[in-house]
């Protein structure tokens, strides 16, 4: 149910107390931990904070794949496509995460591009053209993933659109080379 839809409790939500609104707002803050974060940024945390995010969201990013490095092999099996996936899933939730709590477009866009260079630099014959299941889902996943990377960055203001312009080349010559991740 919506509250838009209900106008008649609508209106007697906001016919309640202020005491009364406050202590439903806590309560359903407690229940929706997305919402119990977006408001911590917003309220307590400064520029600074979002430093300290930036930076914390690209070393759990790097400590992922140097975790996948160790687990994941170069080599086109079952398994390998697999597991990158899904540490690429795990990266992009990071990620979605961060931009949820932040709204930060640009550090949004640059861990898209670094979740991206990182595969292709540590994985590159997982891209390569293979006829198991496994491969086609990754492929197909990636490609995706490279298209949410390409509007981030399309979105950007052109300077820093710079900034992230080797990045972003990097990761195109790449695709290039690998006509299974083209879109």
């Amino acid at each position: 149910m919506s509250l838009y839809k209900d106008e008649t409790l609508k209106e007697a939500v906001l016919n309640l107390s202020q005491k009364e609104k406050d202590k439903l707002l806590l309560r359903l803050i407690n229940k929706d931990k997305m919402l119990l974060k977006q408001l911590h940024y917003e309220l307590l945390e400064d520029e600074s904070d979002l430093e300290d995010r930036i930076s914390d969201l690209k070393a759990k990013l790097d400590a992922l794949f140097e975790e996948a490095a160790d687990h994941i092999k170069n080599i086109p099996q079952y398994s390998n496509y697999k597991q990158l996936q899904a540490a690429m899933r795990h990266a992009s939730g990071l990620i979605n995460e961060h931009e949820k709590v932040t709204k930060d477009k640009f550090s949004v866009a640059e861990c898209r591009l670094i979740v991206l260079e990182e595969a292709f630099s540590r994985f590159p014959k997982l891209f390569e053209p293979a006829a198991i299941s496994t491969a086609w889902k990754l492929h197909k996943y990636v490609q995706g993933r490279i298209k949410n990377a390409n509007t981030a960055y399309s979105k950007l203001h052109e300077d820093l659109q710079f900034d992230l312009q080797a990045q972003m080349d990097e990761v195109l010559h790449f695709v290039a080379e690998k006509p299974v991740l083209l879109v």
